[in-house]
C-alpha cells in the first residue's frame, strides 16, 4: 500500500536559479515558503496578518 506524501509542493514561480515555492505539510496543513536564489535558499512558515501560521484545510490539499 502506498503511503501518502507528507509535503505537497502547491505553487512555484520563478526560473532555474531564482524560485519561490509554497509547500504544504499534509498532516498539519501549515504552509511554508521556500526560496532559492542561486546557491542559497531558505524556508519559513507563512504567517497571516495576526502572526499565526497559514493553514490549508485537509479537504483543500491536492496531490496527497
Amino acid at each position: 500500500m502506498a503511503k501518502n506524501k507528507r509535503f505537497v509542493w502547491e505553487k512555484q514561480q520563478g526560473g532555474l536559479l531564482k524560485q519561490v515555492s509554497i509547500i504544504i505539510d499534509a498532516e498539519t496543513g501549515v504552509n511554508y515558503m521556500f526560496v532559492v536564489d542561486g546557491y542559497a535558499g531558505g524556508l519559513t512558515p507563512l504567517l497571516d496578518k495576526n502572526g499565526k501560521p497559514v493553514i490549508t484545510p485537509p479537504n483543500e490539499i491536492i496531490d496527497k
